[in-house]
């Protein structure tokens, strides 16, 4: 029998993956750190980065919905929604995909580690795309007249409130990027394939992870577990998942029963 190259190279792919993630993430540490945002290599007018994610269980799945392509567990999340029941309404929410939004940065006194990119939630989202809006600020991304940014990390624990806490504060003085011309050239042209850090799962492979999961029972592995998505988050979070590094725009829902979520299941895909 011949060897199936393909899935050897997925394999692979993969691995290298999961050991290339934590050097190509930057997430930021309690107290101030300065960091440079730098024009992404893929798209250098639009450093923002949209990717959806399932938090279920002990697992973190990139959603197909990210590159436009057909997601199994959202799908069953909208089944929930047309039913009408409320119960399955709230339930649906921790079926769909959470968007996490990534910048491509350069760490000030890391510069060694070259670029590597931060993601974060709603709230730093939504500071940081003003600071782009406003004219009076300018392209905070030029390499020769961009502004460095401050970023104060609250952890939860230290925090004054349930959630951690992330502050962004742009320096009012211009700087380049760096001094050195060749080196600028590496940072915006060596940098790490998001698409490869986070790769997508077939559409079949989805499909068998959302059955295990709503069937425990049958599958040892994973376990389901009826929760809001905050507190999917939160428990990502505490496993050290490198995507996670703050909680500010999770939204709590109040975890919902359904008397017949292996029915949906059965419905939507082997019909």
């Amino acid at each position: 029998m011949a060897l199936d190259f393909d899935a050897l190279r997925k394999k692979l792919n993969t691995l290298q993956g999961q050991n290339n993630r934590s050097s190509a993430l930057w997430k930021p540490t309690a107290g101030k750190s300065i960091i440079r945002i730098v024009p992404w290599k893929e798209n250098e007018s639009m450093p923002f980065i949209e990717l959806y994610f399932h938090y279920l269980g002990n697992k973190t799945h990139l959603s197909p919905l990210t590159r436009g392509h057909p997601d199994p567990i959202a799908e069953f999340a909208d089944k929930l929604r047309q039913t009408g029941d409320k119960d399955d309404w709230n339930y649906a929410k921790q079926f769909s995909p959470k968007l996490r939004t990534f910048v491509p940065v350069l760490v000030r006194g890391e510069e060694k580690d070259g670029v590597r990119f931060w993601g974060f939630g709603k709230m730093v989202c939504i500071e940081l795309l003003k600071v782009f809006n406003d004219d009076d600020w300018g392209d905070i991304t030029d390499v020769e007249t961009g502004r460095d940014i401050t970023i104060e990390y609250t952890p939860q624990k230290e925090s004054d409130t349930n959630f951690a806490k992330t502050a962004t504060l742009v320096k009012p003085k211009q700087t380049p990027l760096s001094t050195d011309a060749e080196q600028i050239e590496k940072w915006l042209t060596e940098q790490p394939d998001i698409y490869e850090i986070f790769q997508e799962p077939g559409y079949e492979e989805l499909q068998l992870f959302l059955e295990r999961y709503l069937n425990p029972e049958d599958d040892q592995s994973v376990t389901a577990q009826r929760k809001s998505p905050k507190a999917e988050v939160v428990a990502a979070e505490s496993s050290e998942d490198p995507i996670v590094d703050d909680n500010d725009d999770d939204e709590e829902v109040e975890a919902a029963d359904t008397s017949d979520v292996g029915a949906e299941f059965d419905k939507l895909f082997n019909s």
